[in-house]
């Protein structure tokens, strides 16, 4: 039975080379003989033989973001957006649905896919950060090992951080599985199936790697978002204490206030961030000063995920047979319409004629607008998100401002040509914070943000078991959202596999 353990846990912390999904477009890994399990005259294991080896492994660790669009994007959406208000799960598969009527069971492929897969990119992350001193090559300077480190450490921080997000309390692996032979077996079984540490302790992990990345990482590139530069840390840092276990308000307003020193700010024209030039369909603008971090794609490597939402505009007619996933819901148009916020609607949905009417007559049927191309960037942090957080801590924090919150939330307004806050809502606390949650709802649809703002708030319960009652296209509530809500079933594989795991309350 140990052995079958010993096989499965493998699988996830030494990186296995298998996809989990009948959709998935992820290809395999860049391992090589010439980078991998070399022992060399002495009888070491050599993992990177030369600066050049490091280099080949570092662009793999980068590409994770570029290539492993599942977990990463796709199902994040499917997470933040159709298990929120913002919309339906789109498909009525039996894997998908469960997002929209909260009844996900440990029994979820996709809750299974993300475990796995984020670990395994975990696995990749710890590789290139245990090994990179050892590396024998002089013209890998101590500076530059540092640096990678540094980037890595990111990587995993941006890893652990979506993780702790959905299950609290996780395994936080930060080592290499040894070498398991009959001998050391009981010695090494750890390494393979660790325990899961608290939510508190994944963030102090979290936090401890970006501090420390902070000193060595490179500088932002206004020319290449797609890096793990300081600010990509400083923006880490700041979503981190927003969030409860280590709340820090006054971090919250100092990191972003560091953001705003390197360089980023609102684009003029919210049309910039997610446009494509019509023609060829390619990205309207990349590396814009209001994003942090993103990926690229371009003509020849493009994203695949753009056909799970709606049409891809650079291939008019291809995978447009069938539902997408991620329909936008009545009440997000309703809250739309409400503002009469008309340029962020338009960026944000769109409409078409479909084949399928699972939520909306096929004649005039909404999807989600901000993957439009293949060519379309995937922003995952962008300097609005984070200047709407620092107006959260302005509200909550200690040393409240309401003026200097309602002046975030007035700019961020006027950039879509709408009116400023009332001064009655500028008074209140309670209808401040009403009004950056609907802020943060418009500005950053379809961007995997709004159920992380509903249990970063404690809003799950108030506002998902209302919406059912008011938004006649939802599928039917199958168990209404509780304290144990806030969590995701762990996979039932995982604990079948692992006695160390346990399942999260509820499920």
């Amino acid at each position: 039975m140990k052995s079958n353990f010993i096989k499965g846990m493998m699988a996830i912390l030494t990186v296995a080379m298998i996809s989990s999904c009948s959709l998935d477009k992820d290809p395999l890994s860049e391992y090589s003989d010439v980078t991998e399990g070399v022992t060399n005259e002495e009888g070491q294991r050599v993992v990177f033989k030369d600066k050049a080896a490091v280099d080949t492994y570092m662009q793999g660790l980068y590409n994770i973001l570029r290539d492993r669009q599942e977990h990463w994007y796709l199902d994040q959406l499917l997470i933040s957006e159709s298990h929120s208000d913002n919309a339906y799960a789109g498909t009525t598969g039996a894997e998908v649905l469960p997002y929209e009527n909260n009844s996900i069971e440990g029994s979820n492929s996709v809750v299974e896919r993300d475990w796995i897969r984020y670990l395994e990119d975990v696995a990749r992350a710890n590789i290139l950060i245990v090994n990179v001193d050892s590396v024998n090559d002089n013209s890998l300077t101590t500076a530059l090992r540092k640096q990678y480190k540094a980037e890595a450490k990111i990587l995993r921080s941006l890893i652990f951080f979506d993780m702790v997000r959905l299950w609290g309390d996780i395994p936080v692996v930060t080592n290499v599985g040894r070498d398991i032979t009959s001998e050391n077996i009981e010695e090494v079984y750890d390494d393979y199936f660790p325990a899961q540490k608290t939510e508190k302790e994944a963030y102090e992990q979290i936090e401890k790697d970006l501090l420390e990345a902070i000193v060595d990482a490179p500088s932002n590139n206004s020319a290449n978002k797609t890096r793990f530069s300081k600010s990509v840390a400083k923006a880490l840092l700041a979503k981190v204490y927003a969030e409860k276990p280590l709340r820090n308000y006054a971090k919250v307003v100092q990191y972003v206030d560091e953001l705003a020193a390197d360089g980023f700010d609102l684009e003029e024209d919210y049309k910039t961030l997610f446009g494509v030039n019509e023609g060829n369909a390619d990205a309207l603008k990349r590396n814009s000063k209001e994003s942090i971090l993103e990926t690229q794609f371009f003509s020849g490597s493009g994203n695949w995920v753009t056909w799970m939402f709606g049409r891809d505009l650079s291939n008019y007619n291809s995978n447009f047979t069938w539902a997408k996933w991620i329909t936008p819901s009545r009440d997000l148009i309703n809250a739309f319409t409400r503002e009469n916020d008309q340029i962020r609607y338009s960026e944000s949905i769109v409409y078409y004629q479909a084949t399928w009417s699972n939520y909306y007559p096929a004649s005039n049927y909404p999807f989600m607008y901000k993957t439009r191309s293949a060519y379309s960037n995937i922003i995952k942090l962008r300097y609005a998100d984070l200047l709407l957080l620092k107006a959260e801590a302005l509200i909550n924090g200690d040393s409240q401002n309401l003026t200097a919150a309602a002046e975030i939330i007035d700019r961020i307004r006027q950039r879509v040509k709408l009116p400023r806050l009332s001064n009655a809502t500028k008074a209140n606390k309670e209808a401040m914070l009403t009004a950056l949650l609907n802020e943060r709802r418009l500005e950053l649809a379809f961007e995997g943000q709004r159920w992380y703002d509903l249990v970063r708030l404690n809003k799950v319960e108030s506002v998902m078991n209302a919406v059912f009652a008011k938004d006649s296209g939802r599928k039917a509530l199958v168990y209404p959202f509780n304290e144990n809500s806030y969590r995701l079933p762990i996979p039932q594989s995982i604990i079948d596999e692992n006695p160390k795991i346990v399942q999260n309350p509820g499920y």
